[in-house]
């Protein structure tokens, strides 16, 4: 899905921490949900809508939507070590989403202090915003 030359793809490779847990992430990988890129305290993610994942409306469950958001916040977290989860987190859906829609979610740290953590999620069609997820963490161990 990424569209980028071969030797381009290989330079571009995400790494560190964040690409270590998200190649062990079977849930989200198993969407298909690709990790673009990550840095410190950022992370993109992206997935294409299965036909699978239509609710009874024929657009997107808003639960996918929601996972899509919350892996790049996942991997935004642990950019850096050590391992960080969820805490809580929220999403206002403001576009359906349809089969076949390719959704980019980008992750950005807003605040750190002591364990915890603020993160920012828009999640977008091509230059559309369909949701926006801010989500809380909290560095364990």
């Amino acid at each position: 899905m990424s569209g980028l030359h071969p030797a381009t793809a290989a330079q571009d490779t995400p790494r560190g921490p964040a690409a270590v847990m998200f190649a062990a992430d079977q849930a989200s990988r198993s969407l298909g949900m690709e990790l673009v890129r990550v840095g410190p305290g950022t992370a993109v993610v992206r997935m294409r809508i299965a036909m699978q994942m239509l609710n009874g409306h024929a657009i997107a469950h808003g639960g996918y939507v929601f996972m899509l958001a919350d892996t790049a916040f996942a991997c935004a977290c642990n950019t850096e070590g050590p391992v960080t989860v969820a805490a809580g987190a929220d999403i206002t859906f403001i576009s359906p989403v349809r089969e076949g829609d390719v959704l980019t979610a980008v992750a950005a740290e807003r605040a750190r202090y002591g364990r915890s953590g603020i993160y920012d999620v828009t999640v977008r069609r091509g230059d559309e915003i369909v949701a926006e997820f801010r989500g809380r963490s909290r560095t364990v161990g």
